[in-house]
């Protein structure tokens, strides 16, 4: 591995799981879904979050808080996950919402479930002594897709090196991107908040001017971006495939 000078700025410091969304096409909140193991899509999520503890040699001395964002469906873990892994926090938060903000809508979107992210990761920097408070990637994996945290971190980590200047790293195909399958940098915090104080929720106005995109691996291409009950069966179809 290639000597770094500042190894903390390659570190993950948290995983925010989104699974808050309507999913009116889909006909059940995604976060439900069961795969074709029996699995619910959240505790695959979870599951694999859970495993990058082990998989991040920067992440070895600390323990990688996993946050659910399900903008309070009351979405619930297998227990089994949380008992076998008491030293990992698996913790619910709830969406930012501006104090001017008179408007409690059901569908936010995904900037204030990151900011309340960042902000609850800060709070815990400041608190818990043993948390490793250089480290400054949040990942954030959305309950759209298959793709494991431990993938995805493996995909986008070693592009942090090579584009100091970008905040948000996120994948991407011939059409689009995938800004809720990225890495966010704990520095945007605050612009973050200004932007969504000032009324505005788009993400892709908020992260185009900051991200490097990285191309999907071709593998991936039917595992992610699924909104109906049919969209979700090639992504299970494509999982057994790999």
């Amino acid at each position: 591995m290639m000597a770094n000078p500042a190894p903390h700025l390659n570190s993950l410091a948290c995983v925010v799981i989104l699974a808050g969304g309507a999913s009116k096409r889909m006909g059940t909140p995604k976060a439900e879904l069961i795969l074709p193991t029996g699995e619910r899509l959240l505790d695959y999520h979870v599951r694999h979050a859970l495993e990058l503890k082990a998989a991040d040699l920067n992440a070895a001395d600390f323990n990688i808080p996993i946050m659910i964002a399900d903008n309070e469906r009351g979405l619930t873990v297998d227990l089994d996950l949380s008992l076998g892994n008491p030293q990992s926090p698996i913790m619910h938060i709830t969406d930012y919402n501006p104090v001017n903000d008179d408007e409690q809508s059901d569908n936010g979107g995904a900037l204030v479930a990151i900011e309340s992210a960042l902000q609850t990761l800060a709070k815990l920097t400041d608190t818990t002594p043993n948390q490793k408070s250089g480290s400054s990637w949040l990942l954030v994996i959305s309950c759209d897709s298959l793709i494991p945290a431990t993938d995805l971190w493996q995909k986008l980590q070693p592009v942090i090196s090579q584009v100091a200047e970008k905040e948000v790293i996120c994948l991407t195909d011939d059409s689009h991107l995938y800004p809720l399958l990225g890495l966010y940098q704990l520095s945007i915090e605050a612009d973050l908040k200004a932007y969504i104080d000032s009324g505005q929720r788009r993400v892709m106005s908020f992260i185009k001017p900051l991200t490097q995109a990285v191309p999907l691996t071709e593998n991936w291409q039917h595992l992610t971006n699924f909104n109906t009950p049919e969209d979700f069966q090639r992504a299970c179809a494509a999982l057994s495939d790999l």
